[in-house]
């Protein structure tokens, strides 16, 4: 069974495509306009093992937010969309993955429950290049909340911007992988007493 997602998400500020294959090898096509927000993708996608498009035009002559946002809308839709109904996988994913002097730990529950906790260092610098750093956890909001899922990314430590939002993407895309992978001792199962994911 195929486990792949995918949403066209349509605006007056944007247009953005995603299409996500859980089980892929780590085929990643990312066209935002946002320079240094492609190379995060990129890293979701190689890191997650997760054959990964995603095409986006939005009114960057404003700024980049309602491209960041809205991609990262759609990329939690069309992950949702790909998980199915979750029988037979692990459900819970960590990781923790150093960057030089940065370090990322990212918990991930696929629980069906949105719910994001997240912590960075502070006084970090505002821009990379035309990403501003504030928005790392608006992407995470905005994911959590369409792909149903609770997370938890905690950065103790780290000094450059760049290596603190870097570490938590590639943590991120090791904890999903992780959690959405198919457990072979749990085929035909659904991870939940609840009955339901």
């Amino acid at each position: 069974m195929n486990r792949v997602g995918r949403i066209e998400r349509v605006t007056k500020e944007t247009s953005v495509l995603v299409e996500i294959d859980l089980d892929g090898s780590g085929k990643v096509d990312v066209s935002t306009g946002v320079g240094f927000y492609d190379h995060m993708l990129d890293q979701l996608g190689r890191h997650g093992l997760f054959d990964l498009t995603v095409k986006t035009e939005g009114d960057l002559h404003i700024d980049s937010h309602h491209t960041i946002e809205d991609t990262a809308l759609a990329l939690g839709a069309a992950f949702k969309q790909a998980l199915g109904d979750k029988v037979g996988i692990y459900r819970f994913g960590n990781c923790t993955v150093p960057l030089d002097e940065s370090l990322a730990q990212v918990t991930v529950d696929l629980s069906g429950r949105p719910y994001l906790v997240h912590t960075e260092p502070e006084n970090m610098a505002p821009m990379i290049g035309e990403y501003d750093t504030t928005m790392t956890r608006h992407i995470l909001e905005s994911f959590v909340a369409q792909a149903q899922i609770a997370l938890h990314v905690h950065v103790p430590y780290g000094r450059n911007a760049h290596h603190i939002v870097e570490c938590q993407f590639k943590a991120l895309a090791r904890a999903l992988r992780y959690a959405s992978e198919r457990d072979p001792r749990a085929a035909g199962i659904l991870p939940s007493t609840k009955g339901a994911l």
